[in-house]
């Protein structure tokens, strides 16, 4: 799993404001607690991390009392990844501070993140919502808030959580990144569709988003944050006007974007690239069109281009890895069972079931703190386990004399209508009853509350 990329230079504004002015030397010629705090400031400012360890840890001796020679040594700890150490020192700074004290918001979000880092991600969130109590404008608990928001599938509260912190640190590159990440996923109906007329994608008159509009943004979008610009870049000595827009020009909000005109390119140039690797890897020339993924699916189109799953293949081949199939190999599994998954899901389909994707389920799950099993058994949920590794998920759309059964399909629909104000959220009583006290669909251990 990712995390976030502890910076030194945020913990280096923390240690720089721990210090305090004070005479450099005291009385006798007795170092002081200040002076000692000053050298170990210049010793991290100066990347000596093990010197500015040994210089914290005398100034706690000086003064074992002294939070910010703690905070401090925590700090430098965290930079060097013992988070044993660094936990250790902030906790016994927490019960050290006064409550007038600025560094609380601080040192839990020191927290947030080392719990991040150990994967622990309810003891992040936890750390990260104590830290926004006591400040809520801080961008590194807002942003540790949005990644974990964004594992747990609920990629548009993740966006909220970016957007706050690039509100108050615009220049926030994890919070830019991690939410340009994710516009496909948050961007209404008409801000895609100004995407696409930035991208000379749509007709410039162009007033509503098709579906066939929202495809091609996500699969430009897809192809950008899989390094096409750079692929471009280093394709040609002098990448063509008409591929490249650039947005906000000569700023620190420049972006470079991918035109249709460049997209097309980049996928003609890649197919052919993935040809040659395809060769390499000893496939007959004639073979090449026909090779499938291991689902048995096409990884390229009529127009010598690769699919999406066709990407993955290609990205494999490159690392000398077979995830292809030769047009005399079967598929695992067969064919025949495929058929079967194939009946299955048309059934539910006959039923009033609608499929969602894994974020949608994820994000269902969040908003509700129920289970899957709680899901699957009282709350209309259906998982079609296909392979080990390949799980489908449906939700019931039909009305039923049974408000429990049409919870999932009501966040789903009201998660689609932060985007499209269109699209109707069917009426629940349920959820409405439940939301009217400021309560969730399910306890904390996942079952329903009744």
């Amino acid at each position: 799993m990712r995390y976030l990329k502890l910076s030194s230079n945020r913990v280096l504004v923390v240690l720089t404001a721990c210090l305090c002015a004070a005479p450099v030397w005291a009385a006798g010629g007795k170092q002081t607690v200040a002076s000692c705090l000053e050298s170990g400031k210049k010793a991290f400012a100066a990347k000596s991390y093990l010197q500015a360890q040994d210089t914290f840890t005398r100034c706690l001796k000086l003064d074992p009392n002294n939070v910010d020679a703690r905070l401090s040594l925590a700090g430098v700890l965290l930079t060097q990844d013992d988070l044993d150490g660094a936990e250790k020192h902030f906790n016994a700074a927490l019960r050290q501070m006064k409550r007038t004290s600025p560094y609380w918001s601080y040192t839990y979000s020191m927290l947030g993140d080392i719990a991040l880092k150990r994967q622990q991600n309810d003891t992040a969130l936890t750390m990260y919502t104590k830290s926004l109590e006591y400040n809520a404008a801080n961008v590194n608990s807002l942003v540790g808030k949005g990644v974990i928001t964004e594992y747990q599938g609920d990629k548009q509260g993740a966006a909220e959580y970016y957007r706050s912190a690039l509100a108050v640190e615009p220049l926030n590159l994890i919070a830019r990144k991690r939410l340009i990440n994710l516009e496909p996923d948050y961007l209404t109906d008409d801000e895609i569709l100004t995407a696409l007329k930035q991208r000379y994608a749509v007709e410039p008159n162009a007033t509503e988003l098709t579906d066939e509009n929202r495809t091609l943004f996500a699969k430009i979008h897809q192809a950008e944050q899989r390094g096409g610009l750079d692929y471009l870049k280093n394709k040609y000595p002098r990448v063509p006007q008409e591929y490249v827009v650039t947005l906000n020009k000569d700023t620190d909000f420049a972006r470079d974007m991918l035109t249709l005109d460049g997209y097309n390119a980049l996928n003609k140039s890649i197919g052919q690239d993935a040809i040659a690797v395809f060769q390499k890897l000893g496939v007959p020339i004639k073979d090449v069109f026909y090779l499938r993924n291991m689902k048995g699916e096409k990884i390229f189109t009529p127009q010598s281009t690769l699919t999406d799953s066709g990407f993955y293949v290609y990205t494999e081949a490159l690392q000398g890895r077979k995830a292809f199939l030769l047009p005399n190999e079967d598929v695992p599994p067969s064919q025949a069972f495929l058929a079967q998954v194939a009946s299955r899901i048309q059934q539910l389909k006959n039923a009033g079931y609608v499929e969602i994707s894994r974020s949608d389920f994820k994000m269902i799950q969040n908003q509700t703190k129920c289970s899957e099993n709680t899901l699957v058994t009282k709350l209309g949920v259906y998982v079609l386990n296909v392979t080990k590794n390949d799980r489908r998920y449906f939700v019931l759309a039909r009305q039923t004399a049974d408000p429990k059964k049409g919870v999932p399909y009501y966040y789903l629909m009201a998660s689609r209508a932060k985007r499209n104000p269109n699209i109707k959220v069917p009426s629940n009583s349920l959820v409405e009853s439940y939301a009217f006290y400021g309560y969730t669909i399910c306890l904390e251990d996942g079952d329903l509350l009744e």
